[in-house]
């Protein structure tokens, strides 16, 4: 069984790992750059800024992880969900998700929004089967973006 809890300093490392084997799993790694550069330091960019990142776990292996950003408009921002490819299909993500919509409603959020690639299929049957709903698509680089939003109840 998995536990979810916040991100500590000593998963720095194994955290990014899991950035870059999930998206080289579906082919959505755009290659190292400063779209990444909050990664390297996940205290100061979310933890030291009132967002949250959190860690999934299997006997104290991280397996998972997703962040909420906060945004004075009383929207916030799912960001950097990742689920180990081989431990998909487990609830991990749903769990990660639920646990990130909580503390949304919790800060008094009333709208969430995340964006996706096209070729990350599991990401997108996960936020569609937790009733987010596709709001516009885009082109960065070479990846078709979608963007999705869901409101929460009060």
């Amino acid at each position: 069984m998995f536990e979810i809890r916040p991100f500590e300093s000593k998963d720095a490392a194994v955290v990014w790992a899991l950035h870059n084997r999930a998206l080289n799993a579906v082919g959505a790694h755009a290659g190292d750059g400063p779209w990444d550069d909050d990664l390297h330091d996940i205290e100061r960019t979310y933890l030291d800024t009132g967002s949250e990142f959190l860690v999934a776990t299997i006997d104290d292996k991280v397996v998972g992880m997703g962040a909420l950003v906060p945004h004075s408009d009383g929207t916030g921002e799912i960001k950097r969900m990742r689920v180990e490819p081989d431990q998909q299909g487990q609830g991990i993500g749903k769990a990660l998700l639920k646990h990130l919509e909580a503390a949304a409603a919790k800060r008094g959020i009333t709208r969430l929004f995340l964006d996706t690639t096209e070729q990350q299929t599991v990401a997108r049957h996960l936020y569609e089967s937790n009733d987010y709903v596709e709001e516009g698509r885009h082109q960065h680089g070479k990846f078709l973006v979608i963007k999705y939003g869901k409101g929460l109840s009060s």
